[in-house]
């Protein structure tokens, strides 16, 4: 029989190396965008967290369902680009989101979630750009 306090140990370690794992390709996923792209971020915040939270799934796209909550890989949240004037002064970092359990249960293996990754990132990327899901979909984009 495990004790409770060994088996939590084993799972916080293990969650903490998959953690770093997805950090890393996150990482990859970000340096592999063109150096144009990567000067168009400097005002936008990747972060990573385990699953959305209720008021992230709230922001969900109008043509997801709520059956669609666990498919929810990445959010972006901000103002796009095209819909700024340049008078808009001081402004908080745009945020995107990836949501890495979400991720992680949609691919079965390391190689399908590093293109996951990748593709989710240039997804939320492009709502950053201005395009919504329809033209996002039509470029192949998830």
């Amino acid at each position: 029989m495990v004790e409770s306090g060994v088996s939590d140990q084993v799972r916080r370690r293990v969650t903490s190396g998959r953690r770093r794992l997805f950090e890393r390709l996150a990482v990859r996923a970000l340096d592999q965008l063109p150096p144009a792209i990567h000067a168009m971020l400097d005002n936008v915040q990747i972060v990573i967290e385990d699953e959305p939270n209720d008021d992230q799934l709230g922001q969900r796209s109008s043509s997801m369902s709520p059956a669609d909550d666990s498919q929810l890989l990445g959010l972006y949240e901000g103002v796009p680009l095209i819909e700024r004037h340049g008078s808009d002064g001081f402004r908080l970092p745009d945020k995107i989101t990836l949501f890495r359990l979400p991720l992680e249960r949609a691919t079965r293996n390391q190689a399908e979630l590093a293109h996951q990754v990748q593709v989710t990132v240039v997804h939320e990327l492009a709502h950053h750009f201005g395009l919504d899901e329809d033209r996002i979909a039509e470029l192949g984009w998830g």
